[in-house]
């Protein structure tokens, strides 16, 4: 049975909130703890690629780019299913009869493209061994916050976010599912100097689509022509994105995903967090980011 068709088999009734349990100091889904021993285990192989993101930094993004270069820029190959299916989510447990990320992988031929959230100490350490390549997103944490805030409203497995208050500040104090914006994003820039890490910025992309395409094909190893490039830039600009059943997690019924409340691709827009944000809000994440960034090197830009 494939993936739709096992979400399709899905008693609507069974579908609950998951809990957070901290596991080795980070919040993670109930579910996810519960099948840590295989998600630890988890056997990579050299060729695997691992798609890397603190939630709701662009990673859906990411996944279509590397699709289309991986398909020469045909978009036609990356309708061959919708997004999640192609790049399974390593660490997510669903709710049966759909199979949990680690059982999809285990499944999938070679070469293997895998998504996960997990911050630098919890990825399983055959990635390491293997010396897999691995693409890590990173975006400002204010943008970073509204998102994941709004991804909360519509999901039916997460957490219920409260209000928007209550939520930002559970998500600075890292009681979010994930953990901490500023250790996740701190603890894979230090990696990346001795792993074959390619850190991307969501800013940067917006910005300059086409040079951190070019950039995450050279690092794949692909030779793009500037057609090919182009083709990807519009396949994968937020309007195109937002179009494409295969990638906006429409084939996602309503009541795991409601996208009645809000669109999971909502606006992909960077310098958003404009209307939600008080003004003190505002200043007391530039004071965090000032304080907690200040040795790491990262620079964030909340606004282009």
């Amino acid at each position: 049975m494939d993936v739709q068709k096992r979400i399709e088999a899905m008693d609507p009734a069974s579908i609950k909130r998951l809990k957070l349990v901290e596991f080795e100091g980070v919040p993670l889904p109930e579910t996810t703890v519960e099948q840590w021993e295989a998600i630890w285990g988890l056997k990579a192989r050299p060729d695997d690629l691992l798609i890397c993101t603190y939630p709701k930094a662009g990673t859906t993004w990411m996944q279509e780019i590397v699709d289309m270069i991986h398909q020469g820029g045909d978009p036609q190959k990356c309708a061959r299913a919708p997004i999640y299916e192609r790049m399974p989510f390593i660490e997510m447990c669903p709710p049966k009869p759909i199979r949990a990320g680690f059982e999809e992988v285990e499944a999938m031929p070679s070469p293997r493209t895998l998504k996960t959230h997990l911050p630098i100490h919890l990825l399983p350490p055959s990635f390491w061994e293997q010396n897999c390549k691995i693409i890590y997103v990173a975006r400002n944490i204010k943008d970073n916050a509204v998102s994941y805030f709004h991804f909360h409203q519509i999901s039916k497995l997460m957490p219920e976010p409260g209000n928007w208050d209550e939520f930002l500040e559970k998500f600075v104090a890292g009681k979010t599912a994930w953990g901490s914006w500023f250790d996740h994003v701190q603890g894979w820039w230090k990696a990346k100097n001795c792993h074959p890490i390619l850190y991307i910025f969501y800013e940067d992309l917006k910005k300059d689509p086409a040079g951190e395409i070019q950039k995450v094909a050279q690092f794949l190893g692909s030779e793009l022509s500037g057609a090919v490039v182009g083709e990807i830039v519009q396949h994968t600009k937020f309007e195109s994105m937002k179009a494409n059943p295969m990638a906006n997690y429409s084939t996602i019924p309503n009541f795991l995903l409601d996208q009645d409340i809000s669109q999971f691709m909502r606006k992909g827009t960077v310098g958003d967090w404009k209307e939600q944000f008080t003004v003190a809000q505002s200043e007391q994440l530039d004071d965090l980011c000032v304080h907690l960034l200040a040795d790491s090197g990262l620079t964030f830009h909340t606004q282009l």
